[in-house]
């Protein structure tokens, strides 16, 4: 007898969702973290996170609501921007030595990043390397508690761990079910004390997520889904949260649509701007955000000629065509104040071959819904110069 199979690997609408992390969103809700943190078994705790957290009080609330439901508590605040391997080593040696048997990454992407690295290796061994690629891990982890304090990454949602290597600066994706947080806590409240340009930048990412994970070669139903609705949340507060930084309602909303952008990428993918953003950071020191920001219109524009592709996101924001879209993201990009020509980092004509060759060698060209050569990505850097 002949079986047809179940779902055929062309199928886009094909999907398979078992949801790894349990959402409890508020204000407020960092209060709950000791009953959730007990409830998943945890005795000790250690906080990840860095020290502008630390200096902002939130590690300090954390810790005694921890210490309140009867854990006992260390801390590693000594994260930094776009971890590597000599963080994560930080982290493990920390947690060894208290016998940590659950952690809670704090922060932004890097806090959650190193707290998902030490994870592999606390529970697995070796080194980060081992675990570059998906589902290497063959240990189960200990449990995770992601707490953002910005909202960009969308790393709470995510089963990615992002980690350099501290020598040759390669960043390595480290994807496995089992990292994933077991529990993200957001509570818009903690997103208060980050700086306008923090703010922007992680803002203007999370709006990127939404706009490439919308659109890329890998999206379903389900992605698309988070993807919509983290552009329209995003779009919306971001705005208003540059002009009002203590409207709690705007903060709530943007952290709510890093989230959904976040299981967009989880399910989906990203594109071309992201992978014209890795190189600009690499080599002339642009931060994550602000290089996918100035990428982004013109990935919009080059991908627009795919009939119908960005729909989706027009149709949620009573928007005409693509061009609409990117002139919208320029517009946002400007008034987070993100808005700069390459040529103010230190980026010649001369020098845009090497960016557009090392942007075409990234693993996100691959799902980028219009073919990207590394031609159009020398036009394309050319014409943000």
């Amino acid at each position: 007898m002949h079986h047809t199979p179940v779902t055929s690997p062309n199928d886009p609408n094909a999907f398979d969702w078992q949801p790894r992390t349990r959402l409890v969103v508020g204000a407020g809700t960092l209060g709950r973290i000791g009953e959730i943190a007990s409830a998943l078994g945890g005795k000790r705790a250690l906080v990840v996170t860095d020290r502008g957290i630390v200096a902002a009080g939130h590690a300090e609330k954390a810790c005694d609501f921890l210490r309140a439901a009867g854990l006992a508590v260390s801390v590693d605040d000594g994260v930094r921007e776009n971890p590597t391997t000599a963080d994560v080593a930080r982290c493990v040696g920390i947690a060894a030595e208290a016998g940590a048997d659950i952690l809670i990454g704090l922060g932004g992407g890097s806090s959650m990043d190193t707290a998902k690295g030490a994870n592999f290796i606390l529970t697995n061994g070796g080194e980060m390397r081992d675990y570059w690629g998906v589902g290497k891990a063959s240990n189960p982890m200990l449990p995770l508690i992601a707490v953002p304090t910005t909202s960009g990454t969308g790393s709470e949602c995510q089963s990615a761990a992002l980690i350099a290597d501290e020598v040759t600066h390669q960043k390595m994706a480290c994807l496995d079910p089992k990292a994933a947080a077991r529990v993200a806590i957001l509570d818009p409240v903690l997103t208060l004390s980050q700086p306008a340009r923090v703010t922007a930048c992680t803002g203007v990412d999370a709006l990127a997520h939404a706009v490439e994970s919308a659109v890329t070669k890998k999206r379903t139903p389900l992605s698309a889904l988070f993807s919509k609705e983290a552009f329209r949340l995003c779009s919306d507060a971001l705005p208003r949260v540059m002009c009002e930084p203590s409207d709690i309602a705007a903060r709530a909303r943007m952290q709510l649509g890093a989230a959904y952008a976040g299981l967009a990428i989880e399910y989906s993918m990203l594109g071309g701007a992201h992978s014209m953003a890795n190189p600009l950071t690499a080599h002339h020191g642009v931060v994550h955000g602000q290089a996918v920001g100035i990428m982004l219109p013109g990935i919009v524009r080059f991908n627009a000629n795919v009939p119908g592709i960005y729909d989706d996101l027009l149709s949620a924001n009573g928007m005409r065509d693509a061009e609409q879209l990117a002139s919208a993201l320029e517009r946002i990009l400007a008034l987070s104040g993100l808005a700069a020509p390459l040529r103010e980092f230190g980026v010649t004509a001369d020098g845009v071959p090497a960016l557009a060759a090392e942007a075409a060698q990234q693993w996100t060209a691959n799902f980028n819904p219009r073919p990207i050569t590394a031609g159009d990505f020398e036009n394309l850097y050319s014409a943000a110069l």
